[in-house]
């Protein structure tokens, strides 16, 4: 092909911008006839076209994150998805991943939407993860975004970054806070409470447990007139195992979180608490 040479710095530095590989590099300089802004555009091309071409593929793997600002008033749980696990380990899903954790916690968008309308290097977000697609060759995309307020807010990790966790407590200047948020963070990636106490439980899943416990107390023909009662501790015993103040505390079965938490503080409260897995 005819056209301005493209030589090797040309490639090095458009591999800079782009993340791209040599050769993918190459031919897009190539068929740009050497102009840089073109060449990303080639690239960008492509990205869309492995994005339309997978679409229908399911992100079952990724990199899940949970980020606090200085002053823990306040936190963000994303997670960038791809398919495979192999992509998930990859140094540049991780660092856009990483990037896009930064631009959250300093932009503080209120939904997804406005997450992936906000640009890092002149490009918004979702123009980034477009790009990386054509870089790695599959589907890639942010499938959570959550964020949290309060006086004190503590964010979990659990190794390997598939589960990450938040909580909201309503007081900041106690004793030790720090600790208890992050047992209390560690707690909800560990136990996966569906809600803080059982006044936050649906209607839907009582009636349905209820109905579960009902049905397998006949089975094991139990008298009509105790069933109810027999039904009744069975839903007791399944808020305290799923609801975050009723469970058992996972580094002393002993005691329940809300008395660990009332133990530092009687006035403390849990406000809210956001989970993710990825899985």
């Amino acid at each position: 092909m005819e056209g301005k040479k493209v030589s090797a710095s040309d490639v090095n530095s458009l591999r800079k911008t782009t993340g791209a590989g040599i050769l993918d590099c190459k031919n897009s300089l190539i068929e740009a006839n050497g102009d840089f802004e073109k060449a990303i555009e080639i690239l960008r091309k492509k990205g869309q076209k492995v994005a339309n071409k997978r679409a229908d593929r399911k992100t079952s793997e990724g990199f899940a994150l949970s980020q606090t600002n200085k002053d823990n008033s306040f936190g963000i749980i994303l997670s960038l998805n791809c398919e495979t696990d192999f992509v998930a380990k990859n140094d540049k899903f991780q660092k856009l991943a990483n990037d896009i954790m930064n631009k959250a916690i300093e932009d503080k968008p209120a939904n997804l939407s406005e997450l992936l309308d906000l640009k890092i290097e002149g490009l918004k977000i979702s123009e980034k993860i477009q790009e990386l697609t054509g870089v790695i060759g599959e589907k890639i995309s942010m499938e959570y975004y959550e964020k949290l307020e309060g006086e004190y807010v503590k964010a979990y990790i659990h190794q390997g970054n598939k589960i990450c966790s938040l909580v909201s407590l309503s007081k900041k200047n106690i004793p030790d806070i720090d600790q208890l948020a992050k047992d209390l963070a560690m707690q909800v990636a560990a136990m996966s409470p569906i809600a803080l106490d059982e006044t936050y439980v649906p209607q839907n899943i009582i009636d349905k447990e209820i109905e579960i416990a009902k049905e397998q107390l006949k089975k094991e023909n139990k008298p009509e007139n105790i069933i109810d009662k027999i039904a009744k501790g069975k839903l007791n015993k399944f808020f305290a195992e799923n609801t975050l103040l009723k469970q058992s505390f996972i580094k002393d079965n002993k005691t329940t979180i809300e008395k660990y938490i009332k133990s530092f503080d009687s006035e403390l409260k849990i406000n809210s608490f956001k989970r993710y897995s990825i899985s």
